[in-house]
This record gives structure tokens, C-alpha cells and sequence, in this order.
């Protein structure tokens, strides 16, 4: 079985204990989470297993990359502490099951990672995203949201055989139209030793190149934006100016909020799945509070789920709610 590359001395030796004490959603001082540190690097039970809710922040906040969030799964698991009630995950589980009847073939064009999506292949198309080949099905999901439920074997059971699936494919390059199946394979299967013999591309390089390729096309769109931060960002959060470079070309402004860059607040989907619905129409009101504070009026969401969970909310507080793939096809012209 594959092991999480975790270094116990890194993080005993770690003074600013920033994956605890940036916590957005459990309140420590330094001394309270040394104690709670110590207890997860000694692999015993502490609070941090029952009340986490499965946000991925302390991924980036760890300024030696040592993996906590992976860690807090895997004990969590070992421990049998679900963020989510069981049922509800073992039909989740079952649903999205792979197929097991995958046949590889050839990929003409790009290959574009369309995961567990494929209501959205509208919102891939125009000329941003011709010749283009979309690739989608159980047995080409990434299963990362697995994480959220404390199950993490799944992931390990599930992955190795996804990624074959692509190689199998003839897949060199994968651009991946979900965060979280880029994190899988930047992130997460690096940290467990799976090796990914393909390069994965996140959604906003590709835009940036497609964009830069019809700069001729672009109209400024001049607006002010709010930006949904997803979760699985924060698994890879060395990709995010590449964020800023995609809204400078489109000619947009990512105003300055509360809940942005190093501190944004999930979408509440996860939260309402596990039974913590006050606790989700809380950081909902926050999050969108703040984006009608900055005078934008739309949201722009780079999560799938993200826009699902919370679309219907921003329109009815007065924004706009838009995927960043069609926000760069409105900048080229194109109707959405």
C-alpha cells in the first residue's frame, strides 16, 4: 500500500505551527496546538480529527510542503472519525465506482480532462477550446473528493489504475477542467510515491496560452470580479498567479476581498453533507457579505462543484455567477 511521505521530525521541529494556527475554523492559541501537533504526530486521537472540516488550508500553509491534511485523513480513517456520516459515503462510494471495463484509445487533439462533468461540455467549446478531445467517465475520475470523507484508501485503491487508464490512452499532456483532478496528480500522488507518467495542465495555463494565441480577439471586459476560491486550490497553491495573469489579459479586476488569496471560505457543500448545516449558511453569508461589500458584481467560480453549491445563492444576492472558462469566451467575443 502506498505510504504518505510524512516527515514526523520536520514537524515536531516546526515552531509557527501555521497549519493549526491559520485555521479558519478551529480556534487555537501556539500552546493548544502544540499539544493537539503532538497528538497527530503521535498518531492519537485529538480534536483536530473530529472538528477539521476537510477545507485542505493547512496544505498550504505548511511552509515545508510536509503533507498535514493528508495526514489528519489518513488518521482519521485509521481511527474510523467520519466528517461525513457513513451511509452517505458508502452509496457515494458505490456510485462512482469505476466501470472496470475501460478500453484505451487514441486521443485526437488535446486531451481534456472532463472528470465526472460532462453537463458541462457546453462551457468547453468555441475556438478557446478547439481540437480539443474530452475524456470522461468513472473510470477517469480522479476521486480526490475522497478526501472530504476520510477515505483515503479509496483514493489509493482507484488512482493507480486511473492514471494507467490515460497512459494507456496515449495521454502525454492532460489538461484538467477540474482543480481537484489537477491536484491528484501534481499533488496527491506525488505524496504517496505514485509515480504520473503524463504532464498535467492546469485550466488556467491552458487559457492563458489559448488566450495569448487569439490576442487579437480580446476585448477588455472591464469589470470587477469576486473570486470563489476552491478548496483543492490549496493543494496546489503555486499555480495561483497564474490566476492574476489570466484576469490582467481578459482585462478584469479580482477585487481585494476578506475571503480571498490566503483566506477564503469553502463553498458549504461538504459542511451540509456532514450534518453541519448552521456552521455552512454561516461562512456563506460571510463569503457573499463580502463580495457585495467590494461593489463586484460577479462571481467567477473555478470549481465545478463550487458553482453548483453556491450558484443560486450569489444571483439571488445581485451577482452574476460564471465559470472561468466562460468568462474568458466572453473576452474573445463568444456567447455563453
Amino acid at each position: 500500500m502506498y505510504e504518505l511521505k510524512f516527515d514526523k521530525d520536520i514537524c515536531a521541529g516546526c515552531t509557527t505551527l501555521d497549519c493549526l494556527m491559520k485555521c479558519q475554523y478551529m480556534k487555537f492559541d501556539l500552546a493548544q496546538a502544540r499539544v493537539e501537533r503532538d497528538k497527530l504526530n503521535n498518531g492519537e486521537d485529538s480534536c483536530v480529527l473530529h472538528d477539521c472540516v476537510t477545507c485542505y488550508a493547512c496544505e498550504e500553509y505548511c511552509e515545508f510542503g510536509n503533507h498535514p491534511f493528508y495526514q489528519i485523513v489518513d488518521l482519521q480513517e485509521e481511527k474510523s472519525i467520519w466528517p461525513t456520516p457513513k451511509p452517505i459515503v458508502n452509496q457515494q462510494i458505490k456510485m462512482f465506482a469505476p466501470k472496470g471495463n475501460f478500453e484505451p484509445q487514441e486521443v485526437p487533439g488535446t486531451p481534456f480532462n472532463m472528470c465526472l462533468f460532462p453537463d458541462f461540455k457546453n462551457n468547453i467549446s468555441g475556438k478557446l477550446f478547439e481540437n480539443t478531445t474530452q475524456m470522461t467517465g468513472r473510470d477517469l475520475f480522479c476521486n480526490l473528493v475522497y478526501l472530504h470523507f476520510a477515505k483515503g484508501s479509496i483514493i489509493k485503491e482507484r488512482v493507480p489504475q486511473i492514471i494507467k487508464n490515460f497512459a494507456d490512452s496515449g495521454v502525454k499532456e492532460l489538461v484538467c477542467f477540474h482543480d481537484e483532478c489537477y491536484a491528484t496528480y501534481k499533488s496527491w500522488a506525488p505524496a504517496y510515491g505514485i509515480e504520473v507518467p503524463f504532464k498535467p495542465i492546469h485550466l488556467f495555463q491552458y487559457l492563458i496560452e489559448k488566450l495569448k494565441e487569439n490576442q487579437s480577439s480580446i476585448r477588455k471586459l472591464g469589470i470587477k470580479i469576486a473570486y470563489q476560491r476552491p478548496c483543492s486550490t490549496r493543494l496546489t497553491p503555486e499555480k495561483e498567479p497564474l490566476l492574476d495573469e489570466l484576469f490582467e489579459l481578459i482585462g478584469v479586476d479580482r477585487v481585494p476581498r476578506q475571503y480571498d488569496r490566503e483566506t477564503p471560505l469553502c463553498c458549504g457543500a461538504i459542511m451540509r453533507s456532514s450534518g453541519r448545516e448552521e456552521l455552512a449558511n454561516e461562512i456563506n453569508k460571510k463569503n457573499i457579505d463580502d463580495m457585495l461589500a467590494t461593489g463586484s458584481k460577479v462571481c467567477v467560480f473555478n470549481c465545478q462543484g463550487c458553482y453548483v453549491a453556491m450558484g443560486e445563492m450569489v444571483y439571488k444576492a445581485g451577482l452574476q455567477p460564471i465559470l472561468i472558462s466562460d468568462l474568458c469566451r466572453l473576452a474573445i467575443g463568444e456567447k455563453i
